[in-house]
């Protein structure tokens, strides 16, 4: 089993500007490639910031953001995840994660499985259909977004196939100790990696403070972001997860 170098980009999202942010995007990515990653991980909605306007943030599969997304990975001859709004039917959108490989070849597309109806998302955004996983250099991905960190059975339902899990998001500053605490417990509970992406700044009224975090199948930090713009690096290691569950067999123990 090989070792994957996660790079997670914590950024200043300029609001509803692709083209700023894009380019914020390719210049922490070329940091990323130099410090040996495989994978790159963008925030939630990373080109837009978390506007719930589909007529400004939805666009069809081939549109800006995609293309964006499938150049950047070639450039840089690394995979790529990253968020935007895919355009449905009667105006909607969908909030999804887009993995690609160094190539530019769509691995995974995974729609949001919760949508966040304190802020009216459910309203203005169509809930996906459940999980979509993908492997990478051998190691099995999931990839979820934002709310779906505080849902425990979403992650349950991957565990035993997953050895990587990467939560992308615009999680708001007022609710950061929940981030802080839910991303090792995911890991913990699961035993498995967690890779938590974050954005910084302030956008749509709301502050951001980042905290974007990898943790290891026994929920030890292995990098964090703090409140900056900037990148986080991990390695993960698919026999590290393979050892923690053979030596704490507790996954295999559930009855319900």
């Amino acid at each position: 089993m090989s070792v994957l170098k996660v790079a997670g980009v914590q950024m200043d999202v300029a609001w509803e500007d692709r083209g700023a942010n894009f380019e914020k995007v390719r210049k922490l990515g070329l940091r990323a490639r130099d410090e040996g990653a495989g994978l790159l991980v963008l925030p939630e909605m990373f080109a837009t910031g978390f506007s719930l306007n589909p007529a400004v943030t939805a666009e069809e599969p081939k549109g800006e953001t995609p293309t964006f997304i499938g150049e950047l990975a070639r450039e840089l001859g690394l995979a790529v995840v990253g968020g935007y709004v895919q355009k449905r039917r009667q105006g909607r959108g969908a909030n999804v994660a887009l993995a690609v490989d160094g190539r530019g070849a769509v691995l995974a597309e995974y729609a949001k499985t919760h949508l966040f109806s304190f802020m009216d998302e459910h309203l203005v955004h169509e809930a996906g259909a459940g999980p979509r996983s993908f492997t990478l250099d051998g190691v099995e991905i999931t990839c979820f977004i934002c709310y779906d960190l505080r849902f425990p059975e979403l992650f349950r339902l991957v565990a035993a196939e997953t050895r990587l899990v990467l939560v992308i998001a615009s999680w708001p500053a007022a609710r950061q100790r929940h981030w802080d605490l839910l991303l090792p417990a995911r890991a913990v509970e699961n035993q498995l990696y967690v890779v938590g992406v974050n954005r910084v700044g302030r956008g749509g009224g709301l502050d951001f403070a980042g905290g974007s975090a990898a943790y290891d199948p026994l929920g030890r930090q292995l990098s964090h972001a703090a409140d900056a713009e900037g990148l986080i690096l991990a390695e993960v290691d698919p026999a590290a997860v393979v050892d923690v569950r053979v030596a704490m067999p507790f996954l295999r123990d559930r009855r319900f």
